[in-house]
């Protein structure tokens, strides 16, 4: 199959999942579904691995860095004078919590440090899959994510509920 015809149906069946993914209600359920429906088919054998144009992968961080950065705001700045100290301790937590999650389940587990490092690592799927295909482990890193966006996105609401009902 031309190169391009089995670029245009992952990007088919990542747009048919991400668009169903929708009706779930849950955060970042486009971006979810789309992974997993891209995902299946190229783990299902069915298509050669899909081949990006040149180029491609820049535009993507430059398109999610956009999309990150028009979400900030004065608002933003301003919240950010009140908490920048939980936003201190909580980073440095969840980098630190991360490495060592990350160094022990490759030492525990057997699997790539650098998998393991950029898959405990905190931040959004679509960031540390880019980083993860800068280091040839993309899909790897994305799976891990994935796994932990998933699990948060379910999880988290329901905590949410039961500790302030009101909200």
């Amino acid at each position: 199959m031309p190169p391009l015809a089995t670029l245009l149906l992952y990007t088919l069946a990542g747009t048919t999942v991400g668009l169903l993914a929708l009706l779930s209600g849950i955060p970042a359920a486009p971006l979810a579904g789309a992974l997993l429906g891209a995902g299946l088919l190229s783990m299902s054998g069915s298509l050669e691995q899909a081949s990006w144009p040149s180029g491609t992968r820049t535009a993507l961080e430059i398109g999610i860095g956009t999309v990150i950065g028009t979400g900030l705001s004065r608002t933003s700045l301003d919240q950010l004078q009140t908490l920048w100290r939980p936003a201190l301790l909580i980073t440095l937590t969840l980098v630190l919590t991360g490495i060592v999650v990350g160094l022990w389940s490759s030492r525990l587990l057997g699997i790539d440090p650098v998998v393991a490092l950029l898959g405990a690592a905190p931040g959004g799927i679509s960031g540390m899959s880019l980083v993860g295909a800068e280091f040839g482990v993309g899909a790897a890193v994305a799976a891990l994510h994935a796994v932990r966006l998933i699990t948060v996105l379910l999880v988290l609401p329901l905590v949410v509920r039961l500790i302030s009902p009101g909200q």
